[in-house]
């Protein structure tokens, strides 16, 4: 049991919503953060309990923010945690926040859940994140809900061309983009800034490492 999860387990603060499977991910891609002077940006506040649990977890050293629709986070400010009120919809809110605050070693977007919500996250903040930095978008399930009674709708639904799920799945032809011989796919900035894309249950981690073009051609030995 990792850090993050104990203190998941024996948390009496503010309380925390998070799939108990998400823990592990978040200490594989987050653990070399620790104990040092980072900047965090979560959106998605609700009571305020995972901002704190970040702000034990990265230690004194790291500056924690917040974005949540709700006014009422703004009075969950502490030490070391500040929070913005607006909609993650809302591109303009989003480019503001790009004004206001640091570039940021870690994004978690566990907001809204929406794919309008997540695809504008991802298109105006993504370059707000260090070049060593990490991009995590959280309960990714919501783009396979389709419109059902009693539900909220996300716009979600199986092969659904507007979800942040196949939105997302043109991010590994991005990536291989150096490889192509096709004029369609061609080298962005996406392709010299990201080492790796992982996909786990509900959740994409997007590592990001500036790169060159690899040589044509590797060989070693006889």
């Amino acid at each position: 049991m990792n850090d993050l999860e104990k203190y998941f387990k024996n948390n009496t603060k503010r309380i925390i919503y998070k799939w108990e499977h998400y823990f592990n991910i978040y200490d594989r891609h987050f653990s070399k953060f620790r104990n040092k002077e980072i900047v965090v940006l979560e959106i998605g506040v609700d009571r305020g309990g995972s901002l704190q649990m970040w702000k034990d977890y990265f230690g004194d050293k790291a500056k924690i923010y917040g974005v949540d629709i709700n006014p009422n986070c703004k009075q969950l400010e502490e030490e070391n945690v500040e929070v913005f009120i607006g909609d993650q919809a809302d591109r303009n809110f989003l480019n503001n926040i790009k004004k206001l605050i640091p570039k940021v070693d870690i994004l978690i977007d566990d907001g809204g859940h929406t794919m309008i919500q997540q695809i504008n996250t991802f298109e105006e903040l993504f370059k707000h994140v260090k070049d060593d930095g990490v991009y995590l978008c959280e309960d990714l399930h919501t783009s396979y809900w389709d419109v059902e009674p009693n539900r909220d709708y996300y716009g979600g639904g199986y092969k659904n061309p507007s979800t942040f799920i196949e939105y997302s799945k043109n991010f590994i032809d991005d990536l291989n983009a150096y490889h192509s011989k096709n004029d369609l796919l061609q080298v962005s900035e996406f392709t010299k800034s990201v080492d790796s894309i992982h996909y786990y249950d509900s959740i994409l981690v997007i590592e990001k490492s500036r790169k060159d073009e690899p040589p044509k051609d590797c060989r070693s030995g006889q």
